[in-house]
């Protein structure tokens, strides 16, 4: 498909400098550009690129102004990594979706399927689970007894939902993710043995969530482990039994989170961060990459770094002595000898 600089920019409120008829048909980024391509400047580090660029149509800032001569066509806009993200979102509306049913698949007694599904083989449907309209199951997926699934929901290939769970609408879920596996929950006995306790409860994920490849859900003790809607999940995260992640929270790749935690709306966490079990995190927090969080933190909109973590302002100026301490040890060892030095005078 091919679209005028001119259709691009009013689907996303800009506005052009340049030639609005330059046609486009493909996306690069804007070291790579090549001519019928799209790009876009967000990050100012790469703006050297833009003077070369070859692309036929660059997304740049309103407000960015320029240094040098360019041979493109300029959209500007207010936000371009956000109107880049819109232009992506509307071409994959453009591809054509798949519809139907492969074989073999295996659906289990009272299932019912809304219209316009799509089952890729070797899926198994288990038994009294409801799916909504417009749902795509890709390939070797396999989904429990007593399960609901919202419409326009997406379950990508070797994905696994255990029984009882509940998905909701436009929901993600990416190859490989496990939804519902039993929390870890064993009881040291007498013997020093360790026993099973039964995990009952489910996991539920609200509307519009998104989990990344290889994940793992718990479902929980009793009740459930609930992922609020909005929130967006990155690859090879575990999320334990009866957790709660609030709405439109975003986590990144290797994360934990321990049992029965709560984590507010609207966080940003890190990538590689630990967050034990039973603790409370206030909305809006921001926790960076490959922090440990060993304590509930209340304050809204704060952030933290470190293991174990603290305030950010707190980390900076200790980091600053730890990054000193070689010149403050040499300067002690220094006094020392002075010190000895003079006793030895004595």
């Amino acid at each position: 498909m091919t679209f005028s600089a001119q259709q691009i920019s009013a689907l996303i409120n800009g506005t052009i400098e340049g030639n609005p008829e330059a046609q486009i048909n493909n996306f690069a980024k804007i070291e790579e550009g090549f001519d019928g391509a799209l790009s876009f400047l967000a990050n100012l580090k790469y703006e050297d690129f833009l003077y070369n660029c070859e692309s036929s149509v660059v997304i740049v800032s309103k407000d960015l102004e320029l240094q040098q001569e360019i041979k493109t066509t300029l959209i500007r806009v207010s936000n371009p990594y956000e109107a880049f993200a819109t232009l992506l979102q509307k071409y994959e509306e453009f591809k054509p979706r798949k519809v139907g049913r492969e074989a073999p698949i295996f659906i289990g007694e009272n299932t019912t399927l809304g219209e316009n599904e799509f089952i890729g083989a070797f899926s198994r449907i288990g038994k009294n689970v409801t799916i909504g309209k417009n749902v795509s199951i890709y390939p070797n997926t396999v989904i429990g007894d007593h399960v609901k699934i919202g419409d326009n929901t997406t379950i990508y290939a070797n994905a696994t939902i255990y029984d009882a769970c509940v998905i909701g609408n436009s929901v993600t879920i990416h190859s490989s993710t496990v939804i519902g596996s039993d929390g870890f929950g064993f009881a040291p006995n007498s013997e020093n043995q360790y026993s099973k306790i039964p995990q009952i409860g489910n996991v539920i994920l609200e509307d519009h969530v998104e989990i990344g490849a290889n994940c793992s859900i718990d479902r929980a003790t009793m009740g459930s482990t609930v992922i609020k809607k909005g929130v967006k999940l990155d690859n090879f995260i575990q999320i334990a039994h009866n957790v709660e992640i609030g709405e439109n929270t975003v986590i990144a790749a290797q994360s934990g989170v321990a049992g029965s935690t709560k984590v507010g709306k609207n966080c940003m966490i890190g990538g590689q961060v630990g967050i034990i079990g039973h603790l409370t995190i206030a909305d809006e927090v921001k926790i960076a990459a490959q922090s440990g969080i060993g304590k509930s933190i209340s304050k809204k909109g704060s952030i933290w770094q470190g293991s174990p973590a603290f305030e950010v302002s707190a980390y900076k100026r200790s980091l600053v002595g730890f990054k000193n301490l070689p010149k403050i040890q040499e300067k002690i060892n220094n006094i020392e000898k002075a010190i000895t030095k003079l006793s030895q005078q004595k």
